[in-house]
């Protein structure tokens, strides 16, 4: 299926692994051209960057002169902006409990899983509404609906990532920009599975196997399974694609059936 996103121009935050970098090649193998954002880089976007279609830029998302700073590389290296992939984002297990999270960690969760999206989205918006036909995509999370104490302040932090992003589709859709979000439930990522993700943190604090405890977040979906960074890229690049040209304010859920209410 073509998607129609050949020739497009696409900025994907949060690209160095995971998600992001799922979607980075998913863009690409379609023909699109990606400013491919990350605060470090990997080994894996550098090979990405190696290749015509994928320009790989370094910056703090957090610092708020950056979203501008990525726009700005992105008509630079492709004249123009069609898509914005809103992937950053992080989460901390909160192992003690709500009144151990301070100010400065609720700060600093809600300036990278919401703050960054918020200003990506002011500064590429002017050169999407320019296309008369751009789109947001922005990954959200089923924890938007599915509050956690585990992860209060990135629950609620997603929430509100959710709720601007409808808001804003109301805003911008009869200017043709469409804005859309993808919420999936656990992912085989880093953020979940690597040494420093959730299973791990949990099993610290609980003296647990973090193999255990991910297989127990697994068992809680319908599947059984995590869902694949794949699975989740091709979602996003659906809806940024022209196939989904009336498509804007939605939410697409990918969590195999974690979610169990209508």
């Amino acid at each position: 299926m073509d998607l129609g996103l050949s020739g497009k121009s696409v900025i994907v935050t949060g690209a160095s692994r995971g998600i992001g970098l799922a979607v980075t090649r998913v863009f690409a193998d379609e023909g699109a051209s990606v400013v491919a954002v990350s605060k470090g880089g990997s080994a894996e976007l550098k090979d990405l960057a190696g290749t015509p279609r994928v320009h790989a830029v370094t910056v703090d998302l957090t610092d708020p002169l950056g979203p501008p700073a990525v726009v700005e590389a992105a008509l630079s290296a492709f004249g123009r902006l069609d898509v914005l992939v809103n992937n950053v984002g992080a989460v901390r297990p909160r192992v003690g409990g709500f009144t151990s999270v301070t100010d400065d960690d609720w700060e600093a969760i809600f300036q990278v899983n919401l703050f960054a999206a918020v200003r990506m989205t002011r500064a590429a918006l002017p050169h999407l509404l320019e296309t008369g036909a751009g789109s947001i995509v922005t990954v959200s999370s089923v924890n938007a609906v599915l509050p956690d104490p585990l992860v209060i302040d990135y629950s609620a932090a997603k929430a509100a990532l959710s709720s601007f992003c409808k808001s804003l589709s109301k805003e911008v859709g009869p200017a043709g920009v469409r804005v859309n979000t993808v919420s999936p439930g656990p992912v085989a990522t880093a953020l979940w599975l690597g040494d420093g993700g959730v299973a791990a943190t949990v099993a610290r604090a609980t003296g647990g196997d973090p193999a255990a405890i991910a297989d127990r977040a697994a068992g809680d979906s319908v599947t059984g399974r995590f869902t694949r960074p794949e699975e989740v890229a091709d979602v996003v690049a659906f809806l940024a694609g022209e196939r989904a040209a009336n498509i804007t304010g939605a939410d697409v859920t990918i969590d195999g059936g974690l979610i169990s209410t209508l």
